[in-house]
């Protein structure tokens, strides 16, 4: 991951992806000064080091930036240290997409597991309950079926309108995203007027994809995306309002568990 980062241009590269995720080739050679062969040679050495990640829409191959590494980065040796001193990498650890009509986040890890143990750890509450900080997700997992929260192992179940869209076990995981709970306006200090005003933003969706990477690893990918422009909840689940990591720190939790 240094290495690749190591090259100026790759950096910029990054930059702009961290600017506005999404982008394909052409629009990101566009002012580059750079010939069409080097800019994909240096975005295969940013895929390798699983630094981008990349979408397909139609026939157009669209580019994103991918926070994982730096995350693991941030986790293992900065949060230790002096974390004030990482501002530039700070800054990179931000994995969204700024289209006209929303922002978009979007995250890839990958994980010393294999496909259907995955699937068990993103829908059965023993393992959900283990990485989403003692609350677990309850579901038959059927399209358009219900979700159902539970905020401790012993307290009941809160239908909070989130429904299942897709599941295809276990390579495929979409559902609807809650709004704000009166329990976020204690972690992020909201007032009651406040808490109503964010609450009003319309559901978002989550996406989950399960690829196979090589023996005994498996590729996550997560579009989390259907935000408003300006929206908050995609500022809190791409861990950037004080109090919560967001998906972020989630998801480490989660390839934690699984490869211990």
């Amino acid at each position: 991951m240094f290495r690749a980062l190591s090259d100026p241009s790759r950096r910029e590269l990054l930059d702009r992806l961290n600017a506005r995720g999404g982008q394909t080739l052409r629009e990101l050679c566009a002012g580059l000064g750079m010939a069409r062969q080097s800019v994909s040679k240096h975005l295969a050495v940013l895929e390798a080091a699983e630094l981008v990640t990349t979408a397909w829409r139609g026939r157009e191959k669209l580019h994103y930036l991918n926070a994982a590494p730096i995350w693991a980065i941030t986790e293992r040796w900065i949060d230790r240290y002096h974390r004030g001193r990482a501002g530039a990498l700070a800054d990179l650890k931000r994995a969204l997409e700024e289209p006209m009509d929303g922002p978009v986040f979007t995250y890839t890890t990958y994980i010393a597991t294999n496909a259907e143990r995955l699937w068990a750890a993103l829908t059965q509450p023993e393992f959900t309950r283990q990485y989403w900080g003692g609350a677990s997700l309850h579901s038959d997992w059927q399209a358009g079926s219900p979700i159902r929260w539970q905020d401790s192992p012993d307290g009941p179940l809160h239908d909070r309108g989130d429904r299942v869209l897709r599941a295809e076990p276990p390579r495929l995981l979409q559902y609807t995203w809650h709004q704000f709970q009166p329990e976020h306006a204690e972690v992020f200090g909201w007032s009651p007027e406040e808490l109503a005003r964010h609450a009003a933003e319309p559901r978002s969706k989550v996406t989950f994809t399960i690829e196979d990477a090589g023996p005994g690893r498996v590729r996550l990918t997560l579009v989390h995306d259907d935000f408003v422009p300006g929206s908050v909840m995609h500022e809190a689940i791409s861990g950037r309002l004080g109090g919560s990591g967001g998906w972020p720190e989630l998801l480490s939790d989660l390839k934690t568990l699984l490869e211990r």
